[in-house]
């Protein structure tokens, strides 16, 4: 019988040994086995893909690690996921299972810094040429494919700038060229977006924010097709790729109440922004909430939901006023990640870099908001209050 994410979010990763609701921690290394010939029955297994109940030696994980594997696999639609112990992790995992010397990856322009690093920087040293595409233009992203592309990696949105793109597009072009496709589907989640039921090869989602939830936790997931899955296997094995126990079953927690939370992210965030609407000293919204622009045709084309991360654009000649404004802020909290159940706001624009430049100009300010759990009339006071100091 089929089930809705919804039903599954709660009953997903029961543990049916212990008739327990949530699955035991396992925390591994040696994993023993009664005779020589069980231990490769399963090392053979292992090898060949298949589903498992436990590994044969604990670098690959343990059964609490299967379990939050399977959960995410079932959300995401996929053949497998892997884990890493950070969600950069998982991003650093698709590109090094995929390029080799003398390929050429085409990337977003609108991406993570650490992926522009790893992409512009550290695959140059292995001879894999990156280059990088506008997220609003299909034709940019044409001009760039050549005989040796064998990856086009998307972030959607944009990292900081929130560029919606024509996922199904971007696909077209890739499967006419054989190309391998992978996103960072972070802000969306496979909550509010399936990437591979779409044609994707890869789906990134770092846990560390809204699959757990709490602001607690490291990891990241790659869920894959068949396509790619044995490259992937590889590169996961031999480079030592793990996630703990402990953090698996914190997320898998968090997953329990991820409808929940990203429900009211979502509201909470639509009246935060319909009250920066209402002020002149914020400039413009990066967020899909405008009906007729093409960021929300093709937030709507493809999500079910949006989340609570954002930026705005705020002109002034005076950057200690946007400071003065950020740190005015009394329920937002100044730091990096996001996805957790706090509000949080980070000046970002001395740290974008881009090849195409719409959003780095002259006295303009970007400033990256992160919408929580709390009660949004407090919210909305607290910036009202801050956004005074803007000059």
């Amino acid at each position: 019988m089929k089930y809705s994410d919804i039903t599954k979010l709660k009953h997903l990763a029961q543990d049916k040994i212990s008739r327990s609701a949530n699955p035991a921690v396992v925390r591994n290394s040696t994993v023993f086995f009664k005779n020589m010939q069980e231990l490769i029955k399963q090392e053979n297994l292992v090898k060949k893909g298949s589903k498992v109940d436990f590994y044969e030696y604990g670098r690959a994980g343990s059964q609490t690690t299967i379990a939050l594997q399977n959960f995410i696999s079932d959300l995401e639609g996929a053949h497998r996921t892997f884990l890493t112990s950070t969600g950069f992790g998982a991003v650093a995992l698709a590109i090094l299972s995929m390029c080799r010397p003398k390929d050429e990856i085409i990337v977003t322009d609108a991406v993570y810094a650490p992926t522009r690093m790893i992409t512009s920087k550290l695959l140059k040293e292995f001879n894999v040429k990156t280059h990088f595409y506008n997220p609003e233009s299909l034709e940019s992203l044409q001009s760039k494919i050549n005989k040796k592309t064998k990856m086009i990696f998307v972030e959607n949105p944009g990292s900081n700038t929130f560029e919606f793109q024509d996922l199904s597009k971007i696909i077209k072009i890739a499967k006419k060229r054989n190309i391998i496709t992978a996103i960072d589907n972070t802000w969306g989640t496979p909550f509010f977006i399936k990437p591979l039921k779409i044609g994707f090869d890869m789906s990134i989602s770092s846990g560390t924010k809204y699959l757990s939830g709490h602001s607690d936790v490291m990891l990241g997931s790659l869920a894959v097709n068949k396509k790619v899955f044995e490259k992937v296997k590889f590169c996961n094995k031999l480079l030592g790729y793990r996630a703990s126990p402990d953090d698996a079953y914190l997320v898998l927690r968090g997953l329990r109440t991820l409808d929940v939370r990203l429900k009211k992210h979502e509201e909470n965030t639509k009246k935060i922004i319909n009250f920066l609407k209402t002020q002149k000293k914020i400039n413009e919204i990066l967020y899909p909430y405008k009906k007729g622009t093409e960021n929300y045709e093709n937030w709507k084309k493809y999500y079910s939901g949006s989340t609570g991360l954002f930026s705005v654009i705020i002109r002034s000649k005076n950057r200690n006023s946007i400071y003065k404004f950020i740190n005015s802020l009394k329920l937002f909290g100044i730091g990096q990640s996001w996805g957790g159940f706090e509000s949080l706001v980070l000046y970002q624009s001395h740290v974008i870099q881009r090849v195409y430049k719409k959003y780095i100009k002259p006295n303009h300010h970007i400033v990256r908001f992160h919408i929580g759990l709390e009660d949004p009339k407090d919210l909305i006071e607290d910036l009202g209050r801050a956004i005074k100091k803007i000059k």
